[in-house]
């Protein structure tokens, strides 16, 4: 015992040295933990790829410009006989011609998604402004009709036989197509197109030629028709928004061959048109997407 404390002061040292030694202890045990604590990184949950949902109806409208082509032949003949007439040196009786213009309409279609493949089936409805004309001719023989232009005994001056003239339209089209893509983003989808194509094609004629005593004539004929044939073609098609998409998309569409005719009385001429119309068309367009949802997020 100290000599300047009683024996009361020295016990209650005593027992005050154990309990200091705990609280110091445990400062510094909660000091380190917090430290450690604060120190810890926090890591941030990582998202997965974007997902977006392709599958599913879609309707949307389109519009662009075509260039097509008419491959047209004329056959001349006599229509009292029927007998053909083998046009002359000279003579047209051929000709490849444009057939351009403006195309707008609208398409429905649906498509199935399997990973990263896209496939679908879509149908569309056109409107047509491609138009165009070419002049066909069956030469004369000099000073007189000739074949061309029978029974005639002379021919006025300036005159050189008979001829025809044709202006073709594309009224309208449609098509009936498989599609198969790739996505080469979960966004943006490359793909491939092909089917069915049908259009109504209007053909005008008008047949000049000159009477045995010499007069011009004029005969003409209006023909419209549809006809059936394929196309194939691919695009490129971007989601956007959460049900939008936008396109472009390039088609080969041929619609085979079709023919007109165009007869006079005096003389007795006719002509006949075969006509061949194939198109290229270029088109944007924008889709709504009734099932394709927004982006989902994954954690």
């Amino acid at each position: 015992m100290h000599p300047f404390l009683s024996s009361k002061e020295d016990d209650m040292r005593k027992l005050l040295s154990p309990a200091a030694a705990v609280i110091l202890t445990t400062s510094i045990g909660s000091a380190m933990a917090a430290d450690i604590s604060a120190r810890m990184p926090v890591k941030a949950p990582v998202m997965a790829p974007e997902i977006l949902n392709w599958t599913g109806f879609y309707v949307g409208a389109n519009g662009g410009y075509s260039w097509g082509r008419s491959r047209s032949t004329v056959s001349f003949f006599n229509t009292a006989t029927g007998a053909p007439i083998a046009a002359p040196a000279g003579s047209v009786t051929g000709n490849d011609f444009g057939i351009n213009g403006g195309v707008a309409g609208g398409q429905v279609g649906y498509n199935w998604q399997a990973s990263n493949f896209v496939f679908g089936l879509e149908t569309d409805l056109q409107w047509s402004g491609e138009r165009g004309s070419s002049v066909f001719s069956c030469a004369a023989t000099p000073l007189i009709g000739g074949v061309c232009v029978p029974g005639a005994t002379f021919l006025p001056p300036g005159a050189t036989g008979t001829g025809l003239a044709i202006d073709q339209r594309l009224e309208w089209f449609g098509t009936a197509r498989a599609r198969g893509g790739l996505l080469v983003t979960p966004s943006v989808l490359a793909y491939v197109t092909g089917g069915l194509a049908y259009g109504s094609v209007k053909t005008d004629a008008a047949l000049a030629s000159f009477t045995p005593a010499g007069l011009a004539v004029t005969g003409v004929s209006s023909s419209k028709t549809t006809h059936a044939g394929w196309t194939v073609g691919g695009g490129i098609e971007a989601l956007f928004g959460s049900n939008w998409s936008g396109k472009l998309e390039y088609l080969y569409m041929d619609l085979g061959t079709f023919g007109s005719a165009v007869v006079l009385a005096a003389p007795a001429v006719g002509a006949t048109t075969s006509s061949r119309f194939t198109d290229n068309i270029f088109r944007a367009g924008i889709n709504y997407h009734f099932s394709a949802g927004p982006v989902v997020a994954r954690y």
